[in-house]
């Protein structure tokens, strides 16, 4: 089938834009293996958290400390990784609740910097994309007025190569700017939700270590010896005990 005359390919199209388009083509690749790579990892991080929370919840409180470890350890994702770190803290008669507090929330840390990361690649994306494509704008402007001051007249032929050139650098830099900002603020969202599972994981622990009386000692001594304890309201709440926050980020990035 003869291709039509009017036809206009992405590749007509970038080699009109000039050198600018360059560095948009940079970007947007930069910013696809990014969300690639980012969407995969939240949805293996979001798939078996509400699960593994109830589950581990479960079986601490039945005095299987053990199995919920177990259970932990086999679960990938930042809350699981909280939750672990909490219950081996639980088996050392040795530690204060400000220990396993503190050690939750050094975890929490070191799992949110692991879920933000690439956002920051995201950010800059989206920021830097239709400054380039303003940047295309200025220059094709300079070149179409070169052109007539050149010539010594106006003329719409002289001056549609440097507009044409404004224009498609403009548009690139917002196609490319629009969906990375979208996908950055979803990434965003997705942590948010699994900071909160986070926050829920570690309150769980210390209600453990409060409902046994306030140790880990004590605690581990009750799972051994009443493994089928009902479960009591905590005698003090998470606010009052200085909960850590592994939520707790400085949203200083655009989103």
């Amino acid at each position: 089938m003869e291709e039509p005359i009017n036809s206009y390919t992405l590749l007509n199209m970038f080699s009109d834009g000039g050198a600018w388009m360059y560095p948009l083509l940079l970007c947007s690749l930069f910013a696809l293996g990014v969300i690639l790579a980012k969407a995969y990892m939240l949805w293996a991080a979001n798939k078996e958290s509400a699960g593994v929370l109830e589950e581990v919840e479960s079986l601490a409180r039945a005095g299987k400390v053990d199995a919920a470890i177990q259970r932990c350890e086999e679960t990938p994702g930042p809350v699981a990784a909280i939750l672990l770190t909490g219950l081996r803290r639980l088996r050392r008669r040795d530690l204060s609740t400000n220990d396993v507090q503190q050690a939750i929330k050094t975890a929490g840390t070191v799992e949110l910097g692991f879920l933000e990361r690439g956002l920051a690649v995201l950010a800059t994306v989206a920021n830097v994309a239709p400054l380039l494509g303003f940047l295309g704008t200025v220059a094709g402007m300079i070149i179409a007025f070169g052109e007539i001051a050149e010539a010594g007249q106006v003329e719409a032929s002289l001056v549609a190569g440097g507009i044409k050139i404004a224009l498609i650098t403009t548009a690139t830099g917002l196609i490319i700017a629009i969906p990375v900002n979208i996908a950055y603020n979803f990434f965003v969202s997705r942590i948010d939700k699994l900071i909160m599972q986070m926050e829920q994981g570690s309150a769980e622990i210390l209600n453990l270590i409060w409902d046994a009386g306030g140790s880990t000692g004590s605690l581990a001594g009750a799972a051994a010896t009443t493994p089928g304890r009902p479960v009591q309201p905590a005698t003090q709440s998470v606010e009052q005990m200085d909960t850590p926050d592994p939520g707790s980020r400085d949203r200083g990035e655009t989103r």
